[in-house]
């Protein structure tokens, strides 16, 4: 499908219903990939939304409202076609952190708190949205997103370890306690379990790649549910089920507004929207560098803003974007927005047509399935392409995985940032400072880079490629005193530097008064618009001086050497610049000047 759409900038009725963005990619095609794939994410979010719940202290049932209402509002609103809204492990463990000392769990009054919190949080995303606020999501670079998907994808597998294998983990437990434990507990291993869980693993992979046409995770949930009946109709053995959920539409809720209880959740918000909005954003930026899709970073904070003040109004807790069901939708075929839509609206008449009949469906075929989502959630292409091209990349991607698998995802995507920032600061507080000259061997005499050592020792030609702001000035004045004596006229080709702070304009300032008292000079060559305001804007071009600006190289090395003193050059046994034939007389260069030939 065409991504064309995507890459526009949004028009103002766009933003009020991003529908009309793709709506006119939708076919009857389409839209059977989107319902078959809104099945699929509606009968997995059955079991997971009552974990989630069990998690956040909730009743089972509001693991389900906030996979309904909340998944349609950030479909409709959003700007990914593959990110699902819901209930999830994160959003789910903050919340009980927050409400389990202000409440009982499981109360009315924690539920009532809950959804309060719930109304908040999306007042608050809401809010970031209108005031564009999505550009902070650019700091999460794409090796960020990768090592991120990937260690979410191994955290996705192990914790469904126990109902793959059937023996026991303790909820919660971290990635490699986890695997230590599967690895002792190998012993236990349930047969019938495994079975259940293979089976299910295999008819997945089998039809993935041999029928790909067939919905093919709800053929292995069918064949992982058939075989479990099969083997144990009357839960003899150690097969799990879901079990029975309650066959009920969210009923309509009502926050509560005072003054009381807003002050005590008011602490609260902004770490729940943090991080529901870092998760949604990093899920809906994952699956779009798989799809080739451009996020409007802005709008997705609006979505999510909307899905969860909508979602307080109807029995629903935080929601952001799930990567179990986002991963699901990409991997089961949706092909628009309509996908995650219909899963919430699928939800609602799963739970009361066929809630009896979920009751059957086995934890074990459930981790079959999650399995196979892990598995496609790994981009191997880019691991590899990042791998082998960028080594600063490369650290990048594997600090923020093993953040991911050690740490939790918030922090790991936080420390992916801060790490992506700290190796550019490095990078750009070190900008690219060169000698140029002559080049002797050019018919033309155009500048080369060398040694400074190469250089004419009273006029020098120097490249910075970077920008002159206060992490890099340390650098370049090293790079200033080591390769251009003060006592000599310096020329700078400013072209590469593209911007500059007040402690670079300071910088050369100081640099030209410093070198004046020295018997030399600064000359500024094709110094950038945008740097020249700032400098003319705080009087640091009257300290350079206007006449020490210039358009081009020869220009500034004809205004150089007019400053020398003659006698200085005669001793030179280096000429380099066709100036020094005035001094030395013709033929003293390397070869003719162009002038002679």
């Amino acid at each position: 499908m065409s991504t064309s759409s995507s890459a526009v900038a949004p028009l103002p009725w766009e933003r009020l219903l991003p529908p009309l963005r793709w709506w006119d990619q939708v076919t009857v095609h389409t839209l059977k990939a989107d319902l078959l794939a809104g099945l699929t994410g509606a009968i997995v979010v059955l079991p997971q939304g009552v974990a989630f719940a069990a998690i956040a202290g909730m009743p089972p049932v509001y693991g389900l409202y906030a996979g309904m209402i909340p998944a349609i509002v950030a479909a409709f609103f959003g700007s990914s076609w593959h990110l699902v809204s819901g209930p999830t492990t994160a959003a789910s463990i903050v919340l009980f952190s927050l409400l389990s000392g202000l409440a009982e769990p499981g109360s009315a009054a924690y539920v009532q708190l809950a959804l309060t919190l719930t109304f908040l949080v999306g007042l608050t995303q809401l809010g970031l949205g209108l005031l564009r606020m999505g550009i902070l999501v650019n700091f999460i670079s794409h090796s960020v997103v990768i090592g991120f998907t990937t260690g979410a994808a191994l955290l996705i597998a192990a914790n469904q370890l126990h109902h793959f294998l059937g023996i026991h983990i303790p909820r919660g437990t971290d990635f490699a306690h986890t695997l230590l434990l599967a690895l002792q507990g190998w012993r236990e291993i349930d047969p019938w379990v495994l079975g259940v869980s293979m089976t299910t693993l295999l008819t997945g992979i089998a039809c993935h790649r041999w029928l790909p046409r067939i919905p093919y995770m709800i053929v292995a949930l069918l064949a992982g549910t058939l075989l479990a009946l099969a083997i144990d109709p009357d839960m003899q053995t150690g097969i799990t089920r879901v079990g029975a959920i309650a066959a009920t539409l969210p009923p309509l809720s009502m926050p509560d507004f005072s003054l009381e209880t807003l002050r005590t959740l008011a602490p609260g918000v902004i770490a729940v929207t943090l991080l529901a909005l870092t998760e949604a954003i990093s899920i809906a930026r994952a699956m779009a560098l798989r799809s080739g899709q451009t996020i409007d970073a802005d709008q997705e904070f609006l979505a999510q803003g909307l899905s969860n003040l909508v979602g307080s109004f109807f029995s629903a807790y935080v929601a952001t974007g799930s990567f179990n069901r986002s991963g699901l939708n990409y991997a089961a075929g949706a092909r628009t927005p309509i996908a995650a839509a219909s899963s919430g609206l699928m939800l609602m008449g799963l739970v009361i047509l066929i809630a009896p009949l979920v009751a059957w469906l086995p934890h074990a075929a459930m981790a079959g399935v999650l399995f196979l989502v892990a598995w496609g959630l790994i981009d191997f292409h880019h691991i590899h392409q990042t791998l082998r091209t960028s080594r600063s990349e490369t650290i990048i991607m594997s600090a923020t995985f093993l953040a991911t698998l050690l740490l939790n995802l918030e922090i790991a995507i936080l420390f992916g940032v801060l790490l992506s920032l700290g190796i550019y600061l490095a990078r750009t507080s070190n900008p690219l400072v060169i000698n140029r000259i002559p080049d002797p061997t050019h018919p033309r005499r155009r500048f080369t880079t060398s040694l400074t050592s190469d250089a004419c020792p009273k006029v020098r030609v120097i490249r910075v490629d970077g920008s002159l702001f206060f992490a890099a000035i340390h650098s370049i004045r090293e790079q200033f005193e080591e390769m251009a004596p003060l006592d000599s006229q310096l020329i700078v080709v400013a072209s590469g530097i593209n911007f500059i702070d007040l402690a670079g304009a300071e910088f050369l300032a100081s640099e030209a008064i410093k070198r004046r008292q020295a018997g030399g000079d600064l000359h500024l060559v094709r110094l950038k618009e945008r740097p020249m305001q700032l400098l003319d804007a705080g009087g640091y071009l009257e300290t350079i001086g206007r006449g020490h600006l210039f358009t081009s190289k020869n220009e500034a090395i004809r205004n150089a050497f007019a400053r020398i003193a003659p006698a200085s050059c005669l001793a030179c046994k280096r000429p380099l610049f066709q100036e020094c034939e005035s001094l030395h007389g013709p033929g003293v260069l390397p070869f003719p000047s162009p002038k002679a030939a």
